[in-house]
């Protein structure tokens, strides 16, 4: 019965894994692509939003500049 339950974790750890890459690959995907920073924003907030996560304009440019620091592999300031 062990083997079936580590391997069910395994398989749950291996989607989890692969569903937050995916969403961190779509963001990172618009906040390069090549559009205004203002429009690019805008389609993160409202992805947000239909997620049920509301962020106030300060608090989009704080996860977009946690977002940019992660990739070019800055240490991420707490929050002040």
């Amino acid at each position: 019965m062990k083997t079936n339950k580590n391997r069910n974790m395994k398989t749950l750890n291996v989607l989890a894994v692969f569903l937050g890459g995916a969403a961190i690959g779509a963001i990172v995907g618009l906040l390069f692509a090549p559009e205004k920073g203002e429009d690019t924003r805008n389609k993160i907030a409202e992805l947000l939003k239909q997620k049920g996560i509301k962020l106030n304009s300060e608090d989009m440019k704080k996860l977009i500049d946690e977002i940019k620091a992660k990739i070019n592999g800055d240490k991420i300031k707490e929050a002040e």
